[in-house]
């Protein structure tokens, strides 16, 4: 299990440095920068965190970090099989339903990373929390 999409809420545990979580998530990313891991993020993920940090910092820091998380993570398509997927599907959530299909959509995503795994009971994809995904691949 090599390729993960990493959720928005582990990107947020990192930037806004969220105890107890933002080790596991920096340690993600950590592994994603030294290419142990294919990390993946969407547009989505950017989007929302970019609205996040822009409460707190300035527009050219935003926008410094989202060019470092993309650096280190490959961005997902999203078209309109996805968004019709994500419509039609059973998630409780719109934006967890576009994050798993889009997933879904590359072919190649082993697993999904997030901390609210009850969200994506609905996925086909296998789904862990970041620290039982560390642990698994033994990080």
């Amino acid at each position: 299990m090599k390729r993960i999409l990493i959720d928005t809420d582990v990107i947020l545990d990192f930037f806004f440095d969220r105890q107890p979580f933002s080790k596991d998530a920096a340690l993600l990313l950590s592994l994603c920068e030294n290419k142990q891991i294919e990390g993946y993020i969407t547009p989505v993920i950017i989007s929302n965190t970019c609205y996040l940090l822009r409460r707190i910092a300035k527009h050219e820091k935003v926008i410094e970090k989202l060019k470092l998380l993309v650096k280190i993570t490959s961005v997902l398509d999203m078209n309109s099989q996805v968004v019709e997927n994500a419509l039609h599907s059973n998630f409780l959530d719109f934006e967890d339903a576009l994050q798993n299909f889009s997933a879904q959509n590359k072919g190649t995503i082993d697993v999904i990373i997030t901390r609210n795994v009850k969200d994506y009971k609905k996925s086909e994809l296998g789904v862990f929390t970041p620290h039982n995904y560390l642990k698994l691949i033994d990080a």
